[in-house]
């Protein structure tokens, strides 16, 4: 009974939590569980399975060096064998003391031209010596070390090696103290007992070679030692060691390897590593490699631990991605409560954050438009509504009594001509019909003809004052120049070209009024002037403040700036945005020197 209050409890508490606990709650369980059975059963699987790939990976090791090692054999059987091309050289070999002077020294020389002939062969052999039945040495460097005759003769190695069964072999380590500078370092001797066409003995070929030359250690194999202790050991079958990884990557000096001879790994028993062994072909040497367990062990005692890490790290990480989570869904939830408690005090305020493409941030983005469309009922239609009724009131202002200012222009006409003032009645008339233009339409349409003439007698004014210095082309077809636009469009455009760009009374200046249709019917107007231009900075600035166009129409009261400030090609792009729509704009495009193009958009009525 009790345990049945304490579930029924515990339920009422998870039902009563927070959603972002619940959301939270759900990840962990959700993911730290499979991620400790993953964890547990990765480590156990890697420990049973290190050790087999390590032996795998031996192997393979193993035999690269095996093919490695026979192919350099097959090389040096080759590189030895090319001495006995030389037969004649060959046979006399051992018959110096019976030789002339002149005999003995075209012997020699002949000898000398083999040897270097043998050492080109491969760009690693530095010395080749041969050695007659009769203990005459010939030798061939390419370094300034040259042999001791009598300690070469004297050396161990040498007498096994001229005692050999085999007519190809490769000795055990062994120091350089038969060369004259008594130089340290090691190395191993490839040679071929030389035998006449009979089959009797007439002398020795030996090639001293650097150990590191037998086997390139690749970075493969260097990270697989730094990670196990793994090692490479190359010897002969009676025990001497020619190659040790260990000497040749520098962990210990080749003469240690040397002077401990066969001992050098014994203190090691075949239980406390894995061996992997092959041989080669030629010359009777025997590979081996070896991985400590010590290494193995303790690398599983690392995987242990790095497991163990892990699993915490995991933890913390699955902690936090379940905190990221369950914020990330329940932060525009809790947004869109606040923002829907200031929608009922009167607040319409969309949801500025970005928000995602999950079901959450599609809610999020309908409940912003309906904010939007609810503001724009309340301050855009309403707003535009006293813009346009105060721009009506301007109208009526403009146009109280135009037939008094007619009377008027045309009495100043009249007496401008009665004193012979022609051009000052021309100005006069021009300006009468710009009035009429104007003020005159008596609730008639305004149409893009309108906007033509009043421009042209603009024109015409500017060119009684700049004597002829303008010239105006329209392009445009007559159905668009019976479209309706709304009104003072053209003209201050044209009057920015001119103020902006025009160069003075010794220039002209051709401008070009053009419209097109575009692809959706809609009237494209350019206008072209070919003056001076705007440098890049002023047209930035000017881009600028036609941007603000579109969020300026909601002002009821315009800011004070003066005309070379863009006022006037702001003041035409807001009125286009105001009666068009804001998909309709102005836009501009100049640069010094090039003239200055400005274009508009508006729809077909």
């Amino acid at each position: 009974m009790r345990q049945g209050k304490w579930i029924q409890a515990a339920i009422s508490q998870i039902k009563n939590m927070k959603l972002q606990s619940k959301f939270m709650a759900g990840y962990l369980i959700a993911c730290a569980f499979p991620l400790l059975v993953v964890t547990s059963i990765i480590y156990s699987q890697s420990a049973a399975g290190l050790e087999d790939s390590s032996q795998e990976f031996a192997a393979l090791y193993t035999s690269q060096v095996e093919n490695s090692l026979n192919e350099l054999m097959k090389e040096y059987d080759k590189v030895t064998k090319s001495v006995l091309l030389d037969n004649e050289i060959i046979s006399r070999l051992g018959e110096e003391h019976a030789m002339s002077m002149n005999e003995y020294i075209l012997q020699k020389l002949s000898v000398q031209r083999v040897l270097m002939r043998v050492a080109l062969l491969k760009p690693e052999i530095n010395n080749v010596m041969l050695i007659s039945r009769d203990n005459s040495v010939y030798q061939y460097t390419n370094t300034s070390s040259t042999v001791n005759e009598s300690a070469l003769l004297a050396q161990a190695w040498y007498k096994r090696a001229r005692s050999s069964e085999d007519t190809f072999f490769i000795t055990g380590l062994h120091d350089r103290s038969y060369y004259e500078d008594k130089g340290k370092g090691t190395l191993v001797t490839v040679g071929r007992v030389l035998l006449s066409s009979e089959g009797a003995f007439t002398g020795v070929l030996l090639i001293d070679l650097d150990p590191f030359t037998l086997m390139e250690l690749n970075h493969e194999f260097v990270l697989t030692r730094d990670k196990y202790g793994m090692s490479v050991i190359i010897s002969k079958l009676t025990g001497e060691t020619v190659y040790h990884s260990d000497a040749a990557s520098g962990r210990v000096p080749w003469m240690q390897v040397l002077e401990a001879g066969n001992d050098f790994t014994k203190d090691m028993s075949s239980s406390d590593r894995i061996v992997i062994s092959g041989s080669t072909q030629l010359g009777n040497l025997v590979i081996k490699t070896e991985i400590p367990r010590e290494k193995l062990l303790h690398k599983i005692a690392r995987i242990k631990l790095v497991t163990i890490i892990l699993i915490v790290i995991g933890f913390v990480i699955t902690t936090l991605i379940s905190f990221g989570l369950s914020l990330r869904i329940t932060k525009p939830i809790k947004a869109l409560r606040r923002s829907m408690k200031q929608a009922e005090t009167g607040q319409y305020l969309p949801i500025e954050s970005i928000q995602a493409n999950d079901e959450i941030g599609s809610l999020v983005r309908s409940y912003n438009k309906m904010i939007i469309v609810i503001r724009t009922l309340i301050e855009d239609v309403y707003i535009a509504e006293i813009k346009q009724r105060k721009a009506k009131f301007l109208a009526l202002q403009n146009q109280i009594n135009p037939h008094m200012l007619y009377n008027t222009l045309e009495s100043i006409r009249m007496k401008a001509l009665v004193k012979e003032e022609e051009e000052i009645a021309g100005m006069i008339m021009i300006l009468a019909r710009m009035f009429r233009l104007t003020l005159g339409k008596d609730g008639r349409q305004h149409s893009i003809k309108h906007e033509i003439d009043y421009t042209v007698n603009y024109l015409q004014l500017q060119n009684i004052r700049f004597d002829d210095s303008f010239m105006l082309d329209i392009r445009m077809p007559e159905e668009m120049q019976a479209c309706s636009i709304i009104p003072l469009v053209f003209q201050p455009i044209v009057e920015n070209s001119i103020i902006h760009g025009f160069k003075g009374y010794g220039g002209s200046m051709h401008i070009l009024i053009e419209g097109m249709w575009t692809d959706e019917g809609e009237i494209l107007i350019r206008i072209i002037d070919d003056g001076i231009g705007i440098s890049r900075d002023k047209e930035e600035e000017l881009r600028v403040i036609l941007e603000d166009a579109a969020s300026d129409k909601y002002k009821l009261e315009e800011t004070e700036k003066s005309e070379g400030e863009g006022l006037g090609l702001k003041n035409i792009a807001e009125r286009i945005k105001l009666h068009y729509g804001d998909s309709y704009d102005l836009t501009i495009h100049s640069g010094e020197g090039r003239g200055t193009t400005v274009e508009f958009l508006i729809p077909k009525y």
